[in-house]
């Protein structure tokens, strides 16, 4: 047994031997390793494109985040007054107004009701391509919110899509130019055409037809700007703000990005249209 255990016993040696050269080859190898500096990363953002198609093939154009001059000193802009800065993040416009064609898509699928302020609904879609017009707050938010994943926009959203960062009193600029949007009847008698017909009235960002044309409702209700010394009884929180001017109302101010209109939720008169906003991704 002693001669059968006395290999055994030289082997687990040598072993242990060979295995603590190891050990003191590897600490060695570590105590020499210079330790690297982590290397920051920067990230860059990726911008959003200028312009998407949504789900429902509307075309939208993006209104990059940032400050903006929202309302006006002008002796005629009373609730629009003072003017002051507002900021807001990235989001999409409709670059048209919702046209009837738009609109009908909406009923046919069940998801929107039709308009009811229209003798004779047939000839109301004849003109595919005009604005939606006759549409009260609750029809048009529902288009905006159930049927396009977007929203109405608030009353900041669309003066700054509107007028940019310039201050300008116009979409296009400072000088009125009745050529730049429509103010009176075509041979017809109608008030209105086809959206995006008045490439010289586009706004900053691209978007047509945000003088004239309809009023669009936006999700706002009438609130007081910040500072204004105004005469305020009037005000409903029912109420909600529409933008824009239209063939109804031709006034120089009344069309202006600053004006500001509100009425009950209910109307479909047929100077009201909309269009919608989404926020960027």
């Amino acid at each position: 047994m002693t001669q059968t255990k006395q290999p055994l016993k030289v082997f687990l040696v040598a072993l242990i031997g060979i295995l603590s050269l190891v050990i003191i080859r590897f600490s060695a190898l570590r105590s020499n390793v210079t330790p690297t500096t982590a290397t920051a990363v920067t990230v860059i953002p990726i911008p959003f494109p200028v312009e998407i198609m949504d789900a429902k093939g509307v075309t939208m154009r993006l209104v990059p985040a940032g400050d903006f001059i929202m309302g006006s000193d002008d002796d005629m802009a009373r609730d629009a007054q003072p003017a002051h800065t507002v900021t807001l993040p990235d989001f999409y416009m409709d670059i048209y107004e919702v046209t009837r064609a738009r609109y009908k898509e909406c009923v046919t699928a069940g998801i929107c009701s039709e308009a009811e302020n229209v003798p004779i609904v047939d000839s109301f879609y004849a003109g595919p391509e005009y604005p939606m017009s006759s549409i009260d707050w609750d029809k048009a938010r529902v288009y905006c919110e159930t049927w396009r994943g977007a929203h109405l926009p608030s009353e900041a959203e669309w003066e700054k899509a509107a007028r940019g960062t310039d201050g300008r009193t116009y979409p296009w600029g400072e000088e009125f130019d009745s050529s730049y949007v429509k103010l009176v009847a075509d041979s017809s008698g109608d008030f209105l055409g086809n959206v995006g017909s008045y490439e010289k009235g586009k706004s900053p960002y691209g978007l047509y037809d945000m003088a004239g044309s309809v009023w669009e409702w936006t999700s706002a209700p009438l609130t007081v700007y910040p500072g204004n010394q105004g005469d305020h009884s009037y005000y409903r929180e029912t109420d909600r703000v529409l933008r824009g001017g239209s063939w109804y109302s031709p006034d120089h101010y009344v069309l202006s990005t600053w004006f500001r209109f509100a009425s009950f939720t209910g109307d479909n008169s047929g100077y009201t249209g909309f269009r919608c906003a989404k926020d960027a991704p």
